[in-house]
């Protein structure tokens, strides 16, 4: 079987943004499948985090789905956006052009949206405004805390503090050697850190604008796999996280979520990328209501 071919394209009404094309060879190409976009990790160009987008497509492609990296505007090899609209209603704009590129020149009709970090945001934003997306991939997306985040995470810090509490309490050997010293409270000691910003993810306008925006995707039938890594402790912490902090969205079987403990926010490992790569290709190859199914 030949490999993947790749091609650099220019999307947009103004040609203004650079893509790649990573095509399935004919052999393995599924007609019916989706089509796959993924979007910028932050700043990163498209080649993503550790080259996680290059690999991810390459593997995709071999599976039989045609892929797209695309770097949106002001990023990467994309020119500047020439309008003043703020960033986030700019990334979701590219978003529609780049879709809008790939129906009018190669006949896309669905498309998945895959993103790391600010990627799955857009993903999962923009994907219950437009009928083609029929599904995301989230690595990593923004989620609230929940009762239960904090309380897995201070009971983590109290046990990563035990050692300390014995010498708080006087029952650690070494006691005698701190007796003339001051000890930090406990309590100081598992402050969160200083400095947060205003509007947290927890902010009631924020947390409602998240919310809508998965019931939206949702209603609209679309189907959503979750990756949240170890490595984000500070925002989430358990598999089932996305589901407590957005109670009133019908999720049901339209979101399978996934938690990798052992795991950096990048992917960086090998083992690590493999196993994301191979939980994609599972999730991709079935729902779509077509024989894409290759397992």
């Amino acid at each position: 079987m030949n490999p993947p071919a790749e091609q650099t394209l220019l999307l947009g009404p103004r040609q203004s943004m650079v893509g790649v094309i990573t095509s399935a060879p004919e052999p393995v190409r599924q007609a019916d499948a989706p089509f796959v976009v993924i979007l910028n990790a932050g700043i990163i160009h498209r080649i993503g985090p550790n080259r996680l987008h290059v690999l991810m497509a390459r593997a995709l492609a071999t599976a039989g789905f045609d892929v797209l990296r695309v770097d949106l505007s002001g990023l990467g090899d994309s020119e500047p956006r020439p309008d003043s609209l703020s960033p986030l209603d700019a990334a979701l704009a590219d978003i529609r052009e780049v879709l809008d590129t790939l129906q009018a020149t190669r006949q896309v009709q669905r498309v998945v949206l895959m993103g790391l970090c600010s990627g799955a945001d857009h993903s999962v934003i923009y994907a219950g405004t437009d009928p083609r997306v029929a599904g995301v991939v989230l690595l990593d997306p923004s989620i609230p805390r929940t009762p239960r985040y904090y309380v897995q995470h201070y009971a983590n810090r109290l046990l990563q503090m035990r050692p300390w509490l014995n010498l708080a309490t006087g029952r650690h050997p070494l006691w005698r050697m701190f007796r003339h010293r001051n000890c930090q409270p406990v309590e100081a000691q598992l402050e969160p850190a200083p400095g947060e910003p205003p509007l947290t993810l927890e902010h009631p306008e924020v947390r409602a604008f998240l919310q809508n925006a998965y019931g939206r995707a949702v209603a609209q039938g679309v189907r959503l796999l979750a990756v949240m890594t170890a490595d984000r402790e500070r925002q989430h912490n358990y598999r089932r996280q996305l589901f407590d902090a957005f109670p009133q969205v019908p999720f049901g079987a339209q979101l399978r979520l996934e938690y990798f403990r052992h795991c950096d926010h990048t992917f960086t490992t090998r083992t690590n990328q493999q196993r994301l790569m191979g939980l994609v290709l599972e999730w991709m190859k079935t729902g779509w209501g077509g024989s894409v199914d290759r397992a």
